[in-house]
């Protein structure tokens, strides 16, 4: 299914006392462009969280943040340092004798002195990658979701529009078969004016025609153009990305429009030209929000 780069997925999950949120949004970008945003805490996390991300999407400028909250007491510790407490509990008592100050000093104050007061948690890693996993799993799910959502509105829009550009292709083909025989009559009037005779030298006649008809054919040309536009039609049903393959084949499709107006004799031919590299130009920027 083709999916679009732009998309936001959300996922919020309580577990063990712990509330982990994680949001996921992304916008076009040419490759894969990875941005994990983590509290401290988890930090660690990081290479884990763009693995998962890499091996599910492919392209896109991506921006993940997570949050987590511990209500739990599970593994915290609170432990006091002692040493560094009687240094600040004398210091302070020394300065209060010297300069005549209330020496009195409230337990409460000093634990909210520097390194007085350490509360460390002590979590087992992998349960915590365990549970920001799944949440993880969750928010991507959503996030594709979106993605798909889009892409197949993108899809719809570049079915019509591929459509539209095969129709303009078989018109010129329809153009393009009538130009030898127009010419042959255009250029058989024109020398029988200009030189005051009624009979043309056929064999003069025959070498001017072989000369335009191998300038101005447009068969090879339209040939390579069907057949992008059939390559074109069928990656709008596969699964797999193909947002640099339609890259590519667009550029080939204008370059092949480019060559048959340089060739064309034709205004018919001309007007065909000039609204298929507008469709083109369309189909081009509506493929750079693909995946």
């Amino acid at each position: 299914m083709i999916k679009s780069m732009t998309g936001f997925g959300r996922a919020k999950l309580e577990i063990d006392g712990k509330e982990f949120t994680i949001e996921i949004k992304s916008v076009n970008h040419k490759y894969n462009d990875i941005s994990v945003k983590l509290p401290r805490q988890i930090s660690y996390l990081e290479e884990k969280i763009r693995k998962v991300i890499s091996q599910k999407i492919s392209r896109g400028k991506i921006d993940i943040f997570v949050s987590m909250q511990d209500f739990s007491e599970k593994g915290k510790n609170i432990r006091i340092n002692h040493e560094i407490a009687k240094i600040y509990i004398d210091e302070l008592k020394t300065l209060a004798e010297e300069n005549g100050i209330n020496s009195e000093i409230n337990i409460t104050e000093v634990s909210k002195l520097p390194e007085v007061l350490n509360i460390s948690n002590e979590e087992n890693e992998e349960e915590i990658w365990e549970n920001v996993s799944q949440v993880l799993n969750m928010a991507i799910e959503n996030f594709i979701e979106m993605r798909e959502t889009e892409g197949s509105k993108i899809k719809e829009d570049l079915k019509t529009r591929i459509e539209f550009v095969k129709e303009k292709v078989q018109e010129i083909s329809k153009y393009s078969s009538g130009l030898i025989d127009e010419y042959i009559v255009k250029l058989e009037s024109r020398i029988k004016e200009l030189l005051k005779v009624d009979v043309v030298d056929k064999d003069r006649l025959a070498q001017e025609i072989v000369i335009f008809a191998d300038k101005s054919s447009i068969e090879e040309e339209l040939t390579r153009l069907n057949s992008h536009i059939n390559q074109f039609s069928n990656l709008l049903e596969k699964d797999s990305p193909v947002g640099k393959k339609f890259d590519f084949i667009i550029q080939e499709m204008n370059r092949e429009v480019n060559t048959i107006g340089s060739k064309a004799n034709s205004l018919e031919i001309t007007n065909c030209v000039i609204e298929l590299k507008t469709e083109i130009e369309n189909i081009r920027e509506q493929i750079q929000n693909i995946e």
